[in-house]
């Protein structure tokens, strides 16, 4: 653990303390406390709470004027195998480190991203904290919106990029952690514990605060353009990362600063450069994706209009609040140079129509009856737009695979009580969904199915998850208890559960009947092939109403990403029953969480697959220009009480250390030197 300190009393005592508190152990905790230069007894303490603890090394250096280089000190000197930044103002909760190397180790990832909690009103980051994320990117998550780098790093992907900070005062860490991120081997989210306490200075002296100009800050943004650039493709996937720069390091500063400069610095320093940042970095796939403020003053700058540009930035406040106009099914921002003919501004420019916020409410999800009816009502508008006109439906969408959806109009409903005085009157909906008809008069096929809302007003139309905002007064979310829908087919009575995901959508939950075929399927043992590394071998028998049927069987190993490979199961003749034996290679899987199932392709049922006969892995070495060593093994029961096998690169300097003090790196113990 690496903390930079200048002047940071007395605020670096309990910062300290929450590191040596550490339920980890300090002898697994490697703390370094950089002192850049203090004059307020920041030395002394540090010098004081090193005579109490021999996990912590304090070294002193003249100041630097900011975070990086002390960070980099800390870099220099740290052995452990994960890195960890802590500022100097504030704290960990106890568990913190303990609950983050896991989530690494667990996982295999190299950032972990631990809950960040606001001490006396200090901005966090919220959207990426609202639910544990074992493994995930910046490319399917919220994590790249927090560039801050109070996380966890592997050391060694810090090493192989060879990642320093740059000597700026500001956004000196935005840079280092988006290299990070962009070549990481998968990104970890604790979402379920408090690890981060982010608070203010007593005395206002964050660097944040005293370096807050834009002379402090063009290093930085540049630098953070340039690190996209040089580690993604062009592309949506680009567009997507490059958006938060553009947003929030290159746009927000100009309105909220550029103002502020003496007219020959705003015009002749400081101008030039956000143009060519506006020419070089925002791509049209950018441009589609930032908000209309946004838009407006990258337009004005491709275009070379610096004093339109000015009174856009000298009058963002009182024009944020200007109002909205429909208009042909889209809405714009009504912005004084909105289609005034003397701007001769794009109306693309003000269309806001993607960006309005839908609010969703579920009011009630409960069966009608006794048979396989879901009724759901609630209330549903599109943000500044009044509910005339509504067209509402809505739709089922299943998780892990494309689909159309499955669509149903709504009864428009009248309700009191919502913001806008009236204008949401008839945000009311309700609707009945017959769930042993609703796939064309089938049932719906086993998996995970969301509900979203095609929200309708005046021919504008949105399409969102059908979301909760919040449970009850402890934050759950009643859900009716599952239910089998008897559907027309034989062997199709699934059983359906509904429930809220993480985020808060309304989900189903819908698997086969256990009783038609996951008791008449009898896994026997599973096993890794002895004679042939990589393999993993089923057996069972089919009894009942399974031996009689003629469609195929296969052995299944699907992926969080919908990725499938099958193989076939074999059946041989054992007596009443009938045995069988399916042998599933893993050595082509690529790395990843693995589901393995049994799956009648005829009937579309499923059968789990329990765990191994015992808790051991597999390895084998991939073919590659190094001949990099692979391994799978078998996860911790889950919910679904099923087989997950985690298929990953084995880490060689990891694997040594434990195979030279293997008592040291028991599974129980997998903590790591921070």
């Amino acid at each position: 653990m690496i903390i930079p300190a200048y002047n940071s009393m007395p605020e670096l005592t309990r910062c300290v303390t929450s590191a040596m508190e550490q339920t980890l152990g300090l002898d697994k905790i490697e703390i370094i406390a950089v002192d850049d230069g203090s004059t307020d007894g920041t030395g002394p303490e540090l010098g004081r709470l090193a005579r109490t603890c021999p996990a912590l090394r304090v070294v002193h250096q003249p100041n630097s004027g900011g975070a990086g280089a002390p960070r980099n000190t800390g870099l220099d000197i740290a052995r452990g195998d994960y890195v960890f930044f802590l500022d100097s103002d504030d704290y960990l909760g106890p568990d913190a480190l303990r609950r983050m190397v896991a989530m690494a180790d667990e996982n295999g990832t190299d950032v972990v991203l631990g809950k960040m909690v606001s001490v006396g009103g200090r901005a966090v980051p919220m959207a990426v904290f609202q639910h544990n994320q074992p493994r995930t990117d910046v490319f399917s998550s919220h994590a790249y919106r927090t560039l801050g780098c109070w996380k966890l790093f592997r050391r060694s992907l810090i090493e192989r990029l060879n990642l320093r900070f740059p000597p700026y005062r500001n956004c000196e860490d935005k840079p280092f952690t988006a290299a990070a991120y962009l070549n990481a081997d998968g990104v970890s989210v604790v979402a379920d514990y408090d690890c981060y306490y982010s608070r203010n200075r007593e005395n206002g002296n964050n660097l944040t605060r005293t370096a807050a100009g834009l002379t402090h800050r063009m290093d930085g943004t540049r630098l953070c353009f340039e690190t996209v650039t040089r580690y993604v493709e062009p592309g949506p996937r680009r567009d997507r990362v490059m958006r938060r720069h553009v947003e929030w390091e290159f746009c927000g500063p100009l309105r909220a600063l550029l103002p502020r400069e003496s007219e020959q610095e705003a015009r002749e320093r400081f101008y030039p450069e956000f143009r060519r940042w506006a020419l070089s970095y925002v791509t049209e796939g950018v441009f589609q994706l930032i908000p209309p403020p946004d838009r407006l003053l990258i337009h004005l700058l491709r275009t070379d209009r610096y004093d339109d540009l000015m009174t856009v930035a000298r009058h963002a406040k009182e024009d944020a609040g200007r109002g909205y106009l429909v208009d042909k099914g889209r809405v714009y921002w009504c912005h004084p140079f909105f289609r005034d003919p003397a701007r001769a501004v794009p109306d693309d420019c003000f269309d806001a129509t993607d960006r309005l916020p839908v609010h969703t409410e579920p009011a009630e999800a409960a069966w009608q009856g006794d048979g396989g009816v879901l009724r759901l009502s609630g209330h549903a508008y599109i943000e500044h737009v009044a509910t005339e006109d509504p067209g509402t439906q809505l739709i089922l969408r299943p998780r892990d695979f494309p689909h159309p959806g499955l669509r149903r109009p709504v009864t428009v409903r009248t309700v009191k009580g919502l913001p806008g005085e009236g204008s949401y009157d008839k945000a009311g909906f309700s609707v009945a969904v017959d769930l042993a008809t609703v796939a064309g008069g089938d049932p719906l096929d086993p998996g995970v199915w969301e509900f979203f809302l095609d929200v309708r007003a005046q021919g504008v139309s949105r399409t969102v998850k059908l979301r909760q905002s919040s449970g009850d007064a402890h934050g759950a979310r009643t859900t009716p208890a599952h239910r089998a829908v008897a559907g027309r087919s034989r062997y199709r009575h699934p059983v359906v559960r509904p429930f809220f995901s993480p985020d808060g959508t309304l989900s189903l939950d819908v698997r086969p009947d256990p009783n038609q075929f996951t008791q008449t399927c009898h896994v026997t043992r599973t096993v890794w092939d002895a004679s042939a590394r990589g393999n993993l071998i089923v057996r069972g028998c089919l009894t009942g109403q399974a031996t009689r049927h003629r469609g195929a069987i296969t052995l299944r190993a699907k992926d969080a990403s919908g990725s499938v490979y099958e193989v076939p199961v074999h059946r041989t003749a054992e007596g009443d029953s009938t045995g069988f034996t399916a042998r599933l290679p893993v050595r082509p899987l690529p790395p990843g969480r693995w589901t393995i199932t049994l799956h009648a392709n005829e009937t579309k049922e499923t059968a789990v697959v329990p765990h191994l006969d015992g808790p051991t892995g597999t390895h084998w070495f991939r073919p590659s220009r190094l001949g990099r060593p692979y391994y799978a093994r078998p996860l911790p029961l889950g919910a679904e009480q099923t087989l997950v096998l985690r298929v990953a690169p084995v880490r060689l300097a990891t694997a040594l250390r434990r195979r030279l003090d293997p008592r040291k790196f028991a599974p129980s113990q997998w903590g790591r030197r921070d």
